[in-house]
């Protein structure tokens, strides 16, 4: 009762803690990510003689199957709250790093990509999207905004510091170190700081219980505003919506294409004349063009129908597709790579708001769950096609014409999927 006392007599919104917590998890999600496990791959083909197809192979085996996991990870969520789940998640996750130190052939490495998939890449950015949500429905873009600077910060920091860690003290011990720090840094801010939902410490969404004591009557023209734009649905209701798969086959799309061009971007570039370096400095430059545009983003959201936006960005996805099949200089490589990090940065705000605006609050770890599924299942599948074309064709450029297909789809799933209204 002191505590929610305290919190109510704040200036300053429980929430925004929040919001700080769940960064801080997004960035820790980084050991389970491509960008920062691909730095250690070389190494495993070196120490251990294996072939480069044999490790990705593991790797989008290991990738796939946690994906299919992470719909149960949401219905936990739901159960259990994400302040516990966090916790285990964080724990588990720091096992995953220490376990892959210890790697000594392919059946250990399966198990260590899939426990870094599943407890990194799905559910500490799965946990996180479904916590926010909780704390904010009228500033929930702005919110979910401020979120993301944990992610891209995360993919900033991971590979060079990887690199680092692995050429001072070897990759096992870089391992150790990944480990060390989840256990030291993120697990103390979770338990010092998270609170699953506002009324659990005497709050409403958006600080709505301070200002009722600051203006009545306004506050009672925001809980108008909440009562009619905060609609839960329970998953099988969210189910029987067009929107529901719609979305969920939007949400498929970006992780599919943006990982088979990461995947594979340095030999796409080469393929065109293009140095490795420039390629280096596409994916720095993606990160920083698409942090301001994600923020930027969080506010128009909040005043412009999502799907609308979600559509423009699949419009936005063909274009630099097509710029990318034209890149063989520096000048072009830079564009693309400006383009390519304005409509990540849209994507990545447009999907994480999607769902509570659309479905709500209460249900939202289980129905997150299955879009996360769906977004891990796509980046699984994502490399492999561009494989098999350069296999076939010789090049890039027939597969790169044919994924259009991908966002054209997506754009017309986009446009036709308005929330969905409840019937009494």
């Amino acid at each position: 009762m002191a505590q929610s006392s305290l919190q109510k007599n704040s200036p300053f919104f429980y929430g925004w803690y929040i919001v700080l917590a769940a960064a801080v998890g997004v960035f820790f999600s980084g050991p389970g990510q491509t960008y920062a496990v691909s730095v250690f791959i070389d190494y495993y083909i070196q120490d251990f003689g294996w072939s480069r197809s044999l490790v990705s192979g593991i790797y989008s085996s290991a990738t796939l199957a946690a994906g299919l996991l992470l719909f149960l990870v949401g219905r936990m969520v739901d159960k259990h709250g994400q302040r516990r789940m966090m916790l285990t998640i964080g724990s588990l996750l720091a096992v995953a790093c220490f376990w892959n130190s210890f790697v000594l052939g392919p059946v250990m490495l399966f198990i260590g990509f899939f426990m870094l998939r599943l407890f990194g890449q799905g559910s500490m950015t799965l946990i996180p999207n479904t916590l926010v949500p909780q704390w904010f429905v009228v500033k929930r873009g702005r919110a979910l905004s401020f979120m993301a600077i944990g992610g891209f910060l995360s993919s900033a920091s991971f590979p060079p510091l990887n690199t680092w860690l692995i050429a001072s003290f070897g990759w096992e011990n870089a391992w150790r170190i990944l480990g060390s720090a989840l256990v030291l840094i993120f697990l103390p801010i979770v338990f010092f700081l998270v609170k699953n939902k506002p009324e659990d410490i005497g709050l409403l969404p958006d600080n709505a219980a301070s200002k009722k004591r600051l203006a009545e009557r306004r506050e009672e023209k925001l809980e108008e505003e909440h009562e009619g734009f905060e609609t839960n649905w329970t998953v099988k209701e969210a189910m029987r919506t067009r929107a529901f798969w719609f979305i969920l086959f939007c949400v498929s799309i970006p992780a599919l294409v943006n990982t088979g061009l990461t995947f594979h971007l340095f030999s796409i570039l080469g393929e065109q004349g293009v140095p490795g370096s420039t390629a280096a400095l596409i994916l720095s430059i993606m990160a920083i063009v698409g942090f301001p545009v994600t923020m930027v983003s969080g506010f128009i959201l909040e005043r412009v129908n999502v799907h609308i936006v979600l559509g423009l960005s699949f419009i936005g996805q063909m274009i630099f597709i097509l710029l990318l099949t034209q890149v063989n200089t520096y000048i072009l490589a830079i564009g693309f790579a400006v383009l390519w990090g304005i409509i990540g940065g849209i994507e990545r705000i447009s999907l994480n708001i999607i769902w509570p605006n659309y479905f709500g609050r209460e249900h939202l770890g289980s129905i997150k769950g299955i879009a996360t599924t769906t977004m891990v299942i796509g980046s699984a599948f994502g490399p492999l096609p561009f494989g098999i074309a350069y296999d076939v064709f010789g090049g890039y450029t027939e597969i790169l014409l044919i994924i259009l297909i991908f966002p054209i789809l997506g754009t017309f799933a986009a446009f036709l999927s308005p929330p969905p209204k409840k019937t009494a």
